[in-house]
């Protein structure tokens, strides 16, 4: 019998997709389960594509199974699934086999299995795979954290299973370790952080402008053919023109007002205050969250304080539309340059030396913020690969300068109106201290030093530690 090209453990939803689009891209696949039942209705629903699969009933018999070096996916629950996963492969592999983990793990523990792996005869491979299920089925973005070798072996796999944007494969070697991982979590960050602006920007639009949700559906359809366009622009226009079957409402208007999270954006906002950089959006979106999974506390306290009847409005509905686009352009934009200022940060201290520019090129398809803005992002970085932050490329700063306007007409109309705008705040906020020649951080420092002696710098003379004249007890 043939061996197969690579393996791959796991065959849920996503396993199950990404095994049939290796298989459909021509490469043949050894597939397991721990549960026999799954991987026999897997291969009974292969369709034409079952005589790409070895379906296998044990870990040796899928190792067995392999073209030498073996690369192996695992596809299983972020976590001690994963360490046990490798430890009852380890005494069936070969040297040369690579383990590779495909799930959503905190980059932490790829950095740890990486090294733990570096003195045996195997090696690791974390890889972020960004598009959820369908991604996984037809071309995700996959960010790879590996030894050039390891990722040599399995590169023109990947490659062919990616996204592709422009015929260029979303798909890149990130560094090595738990990089790739670490890319996928900021991905993720970004992607709360512009939910979050989308959820507020309709909400504006339908206080403040007297919107339906199906024509808010048009709009954001209209956008999306603009600067804005993104799959998350799409998508939000998609889900607005849904009509729920039983109430004949919009989808939108029965669906119960409580996010979910898997924990990947905490990650991001955790690793951003670990590393000392802001992440002022991505904790905007992560604190909604939480506070929307509060449902019960949150109506109890609306009866305290409930809200008034009436909402500012625009003069003129179109210009209210114009100004919520220049909104999300700017929100994105803020999205995007704090979550490359903490990539930039962790590339520092880890010694990765993340290439920034393809991590642009490779969430440009596939991924779930992928979106236009991002080809002006790889050619800022491309132009200065030592750009120290997205704000400062001369493109994105028109773009920004145009666009803040209409981002802080939104927020007065919100505030106003006593619409939440936690996102766009974060994304304005930000934006106006990072632009400031002095911030007035010097108050700061004076109660600091007047409660604790931690002394401070001057703007007239050298060095540091100075202190000031305190009455007494300041200390």
């Amino acid at each position: 019998m043939t061996q197969a090209d690579i393996g791959l453990i796991g065959l849920g939803v996503m396993g199950a997709n990404l095994a049939l689009n290796i298989a459909e891209n021509g490469y043949k696949v050894a597939v397991f389960n721990r549960t026999a039942e799954k991987t026999k209705a897997f291969m009974e629903n292969a369709a034409h594509l079952k005589d790409q699969f070895i379906a296998c009933y044990s870990l040796e018999e899928l190792v067995a199974n392999i073209k030498a070096p073996r690369p192996i996916i695992m596809m299983v629950m972020a976590g001690d699934p994963v360490d046990q996963q490798i430890a009852a492969l380890k005494p069936f592999l070969s040297d040369g086999d690579i383990l590779i983990d495909a799930g959503n793990s905190a980059f932490h523990d790829s950095n740890r299995r990486y090294r733990e792996l570096a003195d045996t005869p195997f090696t690791f491979v974390g890889m972020g795979v960004s598009g959820g299920a369908e991604g996984a089925r037809h071309g995700p973005s996959i960010m790879v954290g590996a030894s050039p070798t390891a990722y040599a072996r399995i590169e023109p796999i990947l490659t062919a299973i990616s996204a592709k944007h422009n015929d260029e494969p979303c798909c890149g070697l990130m560094g090595p370790e738990g990089a790739g991982h670490f890319v996928k979590t900021l991905h993720n960050g970004i992607e709360y952080a512009d939910m979050q602006m989308i959820a507020e920007i309709h909400e504006v639009m339908s206080k403040c402008l007297g919107l339906s949700i199906p024509e808010q559906a048009g709009v954001f359809k209209k956008w999306n053919e603009g600067p804005l366009s993104s799959y998350l622009i799409e998508i939000t226009a998609n889900v607005m023109d849904v009509i729920d079957e039983e109430s004949g409402k919009p989808i939108l208007e029965v669906i119960l007002d409580t996010a979910g999270q898997k924990g990947t954006g905490r990650w991001s906002a955790v690793e951003a205050h670990m590393l000392g950089v802001p992440a002022t959006g991505i904790d905007a979106a992560v604190a909604a969250r939480c506070i929307s999974a509060g449902r019960a506390l949150r109506q109890e306290i609306a009866k305290v304080y409930p809200q008034g009847t009436d909402k500012l409005s625009f003069a003129d509905k179109q210009v209210g539309i114009d100004a919520c686009e220049k909104a999300m352009i700017a929100g994105k934009i803020a999205a995007y340059a704090e979550g490359f200022d903490v990539l930039a940060a962790g590339s520092k201290e880890y010694g990765w030396k993340l290439p920034m520019g393809d991590i642009a090129r490779v969430w440009r398809a596939g991924c779930i913020i992928r979106s236009r803005f991002l080809d002006e992002i790889a050619s800022a970085y491309d132009q200065n690969p030592e750009l120290s932050s997205l704000y400062l490329a001369p493109t994105i700063a028109e773009r920004m300068k145009d666009a803040v306007p209409g981002l802080r007409d939104v927020l007065c109309k919100a505030i106003m109106s006593e619409i939440p705008t936690p996102g766009l705040s974060a994304a304005m906020g930000s934006f106006d201290m990072i632009r400031q020649a002095r911030t007035a951080a010097y108050v700061v420092q004076g109660q600091r030093d007047f409660f604790g002696q931690h002394g401070f710098e001057r703007t007239d003379k050298e060095g540091s530690g100075f202190h000031g004249p305190w009455p007494a007890g300041g200390a």
